[in-house]
């Protein structure tokens, strides 16, 4: 077996967003925002199937599967590869707004069904060590959680460092699963203790896979990598530049004290082993006619 890359958005969209097997899903919503007994999701209907570029370098047309539940309740799960500017805001409004738009003016407040945020995260988010985190609005005295129609739930991989053998929970087995797909080649033992977790596993099996979904599949691996590949080059001409100015800042000084020491030009450039002409070039721009 070959296992995708879970966050590549193909591979996110296919497991999270297939609406012929909403299993993996299912599983993924209990796991991460913990629900239990009567308050367990049970089936999806999904608002976003995913879609795949059609050529190298198209962007992705989803990039978050939408939801709801047999109940009524909407949920967002979302993989985010970078932080951005205003992502903490970009969440909130995310999710108040498909908790508002589920009634229009003038209905009434109390059909509005609880909208849940489930952010898959590449970066680190807040101080917490903990790699999974829920976040509620409570009372600031008391911890009452009156309002409880609007919730999230963070999962960031760079603080997740289990070890199989010691994966506990069942956010801790999908957890492991989405960090580390790519170094798998057999679906280890954990997975056969949940279904849908399974078949996620067997859906992210590039083997599986048609040639149309690898195509697109390494369109968005190619996307990623041009896209790594500029904000590096403009990184490292960044530093470079810097260290150029730097070099010439130091360069300007030091011309500066030979001649304010009575230097000639002509000594000058002998001594700092440039032409005279770039040391007549120093002096005017920063003396002027006053040499």
């Amino acid at each position: 077996m070959q296992f995708a890359d879970i966050k590549n958005d193909i591979a996110f969209r296919k497991i999270f967003g297939n609406e012929q097997k909403t299993a993996p899903l299912i599983s993924f919503l209990n796991a991460a925002l913990e629900l239990e007994g009567d308050h367990r999701v049970v089936s999806v209907s999904i608002a976003n199937p995913y879609q795949f570029p059609r050529i190298a370098g198209e962007k992705a047309t989803i990039l978050d599967v939408r939801a709801t539940d047999q109940s009524g309740r909407k949920f967002v799960v979302e993989m985010q590869v970078a932080d951005k500017t205003g992502f903490d805001k970009r969440v909130q409004y995310y999710i108040s707004r498909d908790y508002s738009m589920q009634i229009d003016k003038g209905e009434d407040y109390p059909i509005l069904h609880p909208a849940y945020f489930i952010g898959i995260l590449d970066f680190p988010f807040g101080t917490d060590t903990d790699y999974h985190t829920r976040h509620l609005i409570l009372n600031k005295v008391t911890n009452e959680h009156l309002l409880k129609d609007i919730q999230f739930s963070f999962i960031e991989l760079p603080k997740f460092t289990m070890e199989m053998h010691e994966l506990d929970t069942p956010i801790d087995k999908w957890t492991y699963f989405i960090k580390h797909s790519e170094e798998l080649h057999v679906i280890p033992d954990f997975a056969n203790e949940d279904e849908g977790l399974k078949t996620a596993f067997i859906e992210a099996d590039k083997y599986q896979w048609s040639k149309e979904e690898l195509k697109a599949y390494d369109n968005v691996g190619i996307k990623a990598q041009d896209e790594r590949g500029e904000k590096e080059l403009a990184a490292k001409k960044a530093k470079e530049e810097g260290r150029e100015e730097g070099k010439d800042e130091k360069e300007a000084e030091t011309v500066g004290k030979l001649h304010l020491k009575g230097k000639s030009d002509e000594e000058i450039a002998d001594l700092l082993d440039i032409p005279v002409e770039r040391v007549i070039e120093i002096i005017k721009q920063h003396y002027g006619n006053n040499r």
